[in-house]
């Protein structure tokens, strides 16, 4: 893990004068692997794919592994897993006496650049970043596959989606069909709504990501990795 020094930011969600506070925290250089996740299920039985509730977890979970110990040939032992609930990787992650970061806690260490801690304002970041998105089957490629950005934390752009432990917590309010629906985790809208800047749209892909899943879902590109607080 990596300590990251909090600070202030302003994210997408916010106005200009909204600026959101983040203590110090440490994450997981890397994304979690497949080979980690199955050292994992090997002492939590309920969390194989045999034996995990539906409840927790849909019928996409570890759907590419062979078996409940063999992820296979489609799934390279040092490539993120995926396919993983939400509630399988708050388990994972409390196995390891750590914890998924927050949503304000993964975007403050995701907009460091390989130079600068902040990188909001790089039109070129922002650019790599959208491309990221668009490269195909990225999923494939091992953990330390993407850049090293400036907290020297790995792969938060570019190689899969990555669940907080408040992923939906951005969604639409208003005028919306909220005030006829009170089922918000079925937008897909999260982050259009009092934007800071619409046309940040590397930002805006990721609210908008997380606003239109639920907890159970388990999808091919979305991975997850770890955060400790630190100890007062």
């Amino acid at each position: 893990m990596k300590q990251i020094v909090g600070g202030d930011f302003v994210p997408l969600y916010g106005t200009d004068s909204m600026e959101v506070s983040v203590s110090d925290f440490l994450l997981d250089i890397f994304p979690v692997t497949n080979e980690q996740y199955l050292a994992f299920l090997k002492e939590s039985s309920k969390w194989q794919r045999s034996k995990v509730i539906r409840l927790f977890a849909d019928e996409n979970y570890l759907i590419r592994w062979d078996n409940d110990f063999d992820f296979g040939d489609k799934a390279p032992p040092k490539a993120p897993v995926t396919n993983i609930s939400w509630y399988a990787a708050k388990a994972y992650c409390a196995a390891q006496d750590k914890r998924l970061p927050s949503m304000d806690e993964w975007e403050y260490a995701a907009m460091a650049s390989e130079t600068k801690y902040n990188a909001q304002g790089d039109s070129l970041f922002n650019q790599r970043i959208v491309e990221g998105y668009e490269t195909p089957r990225t999923y494939k490629n091992e953990v330390g596959s993407t850049f090293k950005n400036k907290w020297g934390i790995y792969d938060l752009h570019g190689l899969v989606w990555e669940w907080t432990s408040d992923f939906n917590s951005v969604l639409i309010s208003g005028e919306s069909r909220k005030d006829v629906d009170t089922d918000k985790s079925l937008f897909c809208a999260g982050g259009s709504v009092n934007a800071t800047d619409l046309m940040d749209y590397a930002a805006f892909m990721r609210y908008a990501f997380r606003g239109s899943i639920k907890a159970n879902y388990c999808i091919q590109t979305l991975g997850f990795r770890c955060a400790r607080s630190l100890k007062e």
